[in-house]
């Protein structure tokens, strides 16, 4: 577990524990202590502007784990708008493109394990959002009564995780990243 910032908390590691760069480069879009997968980091303050406001309606996808076996009206409360607290307020979520796994996806194992518990199931589903409020799909989902066991962010418009491994960092050209994220 690693927070997705440079700057350390107590007790919890961050980037700069694991990465060396240079002094201006930020992550954009952040994941939760508890999450996993793909972020992006850039020195490049347009690049995080145009990622983070809502206006642009970037997608992101994530993979994710749930405690139980979801229902199909779960999956349609999901893709459809369910109400969410933000800051304190109610929110209505975007609709948004969500299926079910039928198998696990391979992904690697995660440290530290989540919880096992062997008369429960679990299942899987992928979710695609346009928005991304603070611990959005947790909260989507325990409102669909599907807690998160695991979730791992796989993609940012079309820069995806592919290979990558935890702790894997790549360079990409500002040219490809422009490509894959605003089509130019």
């Amino acid at each position: 577990m690693v927070l997705s910032q440079f700057t350390s908390t107590v007790g919890k590691k961050c980037l700069k524990d694991f990465f060396s760069v240079e002094k201006d480069v930020y992550p954009v879009g952040r994941l939760d202590y508890d999450s996993e997968g793909l972020l992006i980091l850039t020195n490049d303050a347009r690049l995080n502007n145009k990622l983070l406001h809502p206006a642009f309606a970037h997608e992101r996808e994530y993979l994710v784990q749930a405690d139980g076996s979801i229902t199909t009206d779960a999956l349609m409360s999901l893709s459809t708008s369910v109400t969410i607290s933000v800051n304190g307020k109610s929110y209505h979520t975007r609709p948004c493109h969500v299926s079910l796994l039928q198998d696990a996806p391979p992904v690697p194992d995660r440290v530290p394990p989540i919880r096992f518990r062997r008369n429960i199931p679990t299942s899987w589903i992928s979710i695609a959002l346009t928005e991304g409020k603070n611990r959005q799909v947790r909260k989507m989902m325990a409102k669909v009564g599907f807690p998160t066991l695991r979730l791992i962010r796989t993609r940012i418009e079309q820069i995806t995780l592919n290979k990558m491994q935890p702790g894997d960092m790549i360079a990409l050209p500002y040219e490809v990243i422009s490509r894959k994220l605003f089509g130019k």
